[in-house]
């Protein structure tokens, strides 16, 4: 008898909903927000950050979308102080810039 051969399995992607517009991806395609244990929220470019988070995609559309609806506040479970919408206004701003360039 031979010995049955084992296949590789694919490699597990984690899976992640945009707050903006619901679509899902990878979660390294996303950018998370994340509302540290202080209760800022900040930009979390390498996803590993301790806190509540919240996934957007790069569509500033989206953006906008959760900001307005009250989906990010809702998703980190908090309300958006001025600072920390100038904040992710901010980053998201950078990362245009850096996306165009």
């Amino acid at each position: 008898m031979s010995a049955a051969k084992a296949r590789p399995r694919p490699k597990h992607a984690p899976q992640r909903t945009c707050v903006g517009c619901g679509s899902t991806s990878a979660k390294r395609e996303l950018i998370r927000l994340v509302r540290t244990p202080a209760g800022e929220v900040e930009p979390d470019p390498t996803g590993k950050r301790p806190g509540r988070g919240a996934y957007l995609c790069h569509n500033p559309e989206c953006w906008e979308r959760a900001i307005k609806k009250g989906r990010l506040e809702n998703a980190l479970s908090t309300r958006l102080s001025p600072y920390d919408l100038e904040t992710i206004l901010r980053f998201r701003a950078e990362r245009l810039r850096a996306e165009l360039s």
